[in-house]
């Protein structure tokens, strides 16, 4: 079983469940057209729960059927969200400032983050989710648990039910596709660009295989 894990097309702002822009529609589609072209047989088609992620599948999936190949989806699925971060009991979005993250907390002020852990060095950080894969306790899932949940998702789309998947594209996220990367291959990928990602490889054992992929290349 293959299972690519892409990044989500282009945006404009991290601030708020946004939209793709229209040149990453056509990136979706182009590269739908070249899993069209490059696989034989159905094409599962999933993606994250964020607009960005949904749009870019959809687009993605048009391109699988134009090519002349056979798409089922796009569908969500829960195992391609972002990290799960906590403050105060609420699980908070990898946002990229203390307005965003204070919204999503009541009773949190931009100011009172500063007080904080974990949030104000990551608000800092000129590269965010470099420096939470090295961090060692971050409020929530890390790059290792993060990792173990996609390779648990991965392991289960060869159970052995009718019609099981051969081939599964999954739009997804920066954090996910780093942390995979970060423990599979022993180094940070960096940010891959938009619609590259990972090929995961699976065995009927569940054993699984990870490389660097980029349908452009």
């Amino acid at each position: 079983m293959r299972l690519y894990l892409l990044r989500h097309g282009e945006i404009t702002s991290h601030r708020g469940d946004v939209p793709i822009t229209a040149a990453a529609e056509e990136q979706a589609f182009a590269a739908g057209l070249g899993f069209g072209l490059r696989e034989a047989g159905t094409i599962t088609v999933l993606s994250g729960e964020t607009r960005r992620a949904k749009d870019t599948a959809a687009h993605l999936a048009r391109g699988v059927v134009d090519a002349g190949g056979d798409a089922i989806g796009p569908k969500v699925a829960f195992a391609l969200r972002n990290p799960d971060l906590y403050l105060a009991g609420v699980r908070v979005n990898m946002v990229s400032s203390a307005d965003a993250l204070a919204e999503q907390v009541d009773g949190l002020s931009a100011e009172d983050v500063a007080s904080l852990e974990f949030f104000p060095a990551f608000f800092d950080s000129p590269d965010r989710i470099g420096w939470w894969l090295a961090h060692h306790s971050p409020p929530g899932e890390d790059a290792r648990s993060v990792a173990a949940r996609v390779e648990s998702f991965a392991g289960s789309l060869v159970d052995p039910i009718p019609d099981r998947p051969e081939v599964v594209v999954a739009v997804t996220h920066s954090p996910l596709l780093r942390a995979v990367a970060y423990d599979s291959l022993g180094h940070d990928i960096g940010e891959p660009p938009w619609l590259s990602g990972l090929l995961m490889v699976v065995d009927d054992e569940r054993n699984l295989t990870v490389e660097v992929f980029d349908p452009g290349a």
